[in-house]
């Protein structure tokens, strides 16, 4: 089989504005075929999903995944509860963490790796408003010395 290697379909920016993404952990995630070829025509939104785990299995919520237009009878509810496939000892591990004070699991992007769709979780801990605004600052001086020195050359 050939390597095709990795095509991001698409990325959680808000979870990196709200959260501090502490690690980062791969699964697959059971789809229907019609929310595969969605998934490739770019019709994903993961700004408010989160996932869970329930009976020693991971679950994303709030995911959107728009009804593929030529699916006609073979589409599924575009926000239905999807499971992640991970190892169990992974879960086990991720559910200890989580019950820990402010820890959540968020997806922060679904990507083709050798035309299978993966989901990258991110364990987060949560950000408070002054914390946001410490990040917006820093981006705008960040963004101010790169002007300053595309300037200079």
């Amino acid at each position: 089989m050939e390597k095709r290697g990795v095509k991001i379909a698409a990325q959680n920016r808000k979870a990196h504005h709200d959260y501090f993404v502490e690690d980062k952990f791969e699964a697959g995630i059971e789809l229907f075929g019609t929310e595969v070829k969605s998934i490739r025509a770019g019709t994903l939104n993961l700004k408010d999903s989160w996932c869970s785990i329930k009976n020693g299995e991971i679950f994303v919520n709030g995911m959107h995944i728009s009804p593929y237009e030529k699916g006609n009878i073979f589409n599924r509810d575009p926000v239905r509860v999807r499971r992640l496939l991970m190892h169990r000892r992974e879960i086990a591990k991720l559910h200890a963490l989580v019950q820990q004070d402010g820890y959540a699991l968020v997806p922060l992007s679904v990507y083709f790796k050798d035309a299978r769709v993966k989901v990258e979780v991110g364990l987060c801990k949560g950000k408070k408003n002054y914390d946001k605004r410490d990040s917006m600052a820093k981006r705008d001086a960040q963004r101010e010395m790169d002007r300053a020195m595309k300037q200079r050359r």
